[in-house]
């Protein structure tokens, strides 16, 4: 069980996940290089909402190194690198919901995004409809403009493994105009001018 937030005692605390990862020695045998708290965690407090980054990969095919390089340390962006993954825990913390009853501006990314819920239950907003999916239900987001609401009464954690990817021909004809203009490349709340995304 969570702890309650310090600031907010009628709240959950946010919980940063361990992380193991593993490499090979100079030997060429298998090991851990690290395992500890994920090193990067950003907390949205006032939307009750935290990322934390597991990891990242710039290509596809990825590139193996062996030992205990982290390219996790940039900063937090929503959206993967074009040719790349990324994989994340967001945690939704209830009773957050803004004017709109969202926890989440509407947003689009250039990107496959698989969802899975760990815990609670999460919203996902689409332009004229919404579902919600509770733990083990798994979202495919194929580039559509969405949002995120917890309406529960439980923290919600999804995994979210993020794909670059490119619209087809067949996507850009029905996107409305402005879509490919309006996605979101940076972090969350945190460039001026870019559309605000939690995932």
């Amino acid at each position: 069980m969570t702890a309650p937030s310090p600031e907010r005692p009628d709240r959950p605390a946010f919980r940063v996940p361990r992380r193991i990862v593993t490499g090979h020695d100079m030997s060429g045998a298998s090991v851990v290089v690290s395992d500890g708290p994920v090193p990067v965690t950003r907390e949205l407090p006032e939307d009750g909402v935290a990322f934390h980054e597991i990891w990242v990969t710039s290509t596809a095919p990825a590139i193996i190194g062996a030992g205990a390089e982290d390219p996790t340390a940039d900063d937090i962006t929503v959206p993967p690198p074009a040719h790349g993954t990324r994989i994340r825990i967001n945690e939704f913390l209830p009773h957050s919901l803004d004017e709109h009853g969202l926890q989440s501006p509407m947003h689009r990314t250039q990107s496959i995004d698989y969802g899975i819920v760990l815990e609670g239950e999460i919203t996902l907003i689409l332009d004229g409809s919404e579902v919600t999916a509770r733990a083990g239900d798994i979202i495919v987001q194929r580039g559509t403009d969405h949002a995120w609401a917890n309406r529960g009464d439980t923290i919600a954690r999804v995994a979210f493994v993020l794909v670059g990817a490119e619209f087809g021909e067949e996507a850009l004809a029905v996107l409305p105009d402005g879509a490919i203009e309006g996605l979101m490349h940076h972090g969350p709340r945190d460039a001026p001018g870019a559309r605000e995304a939690v995932s």
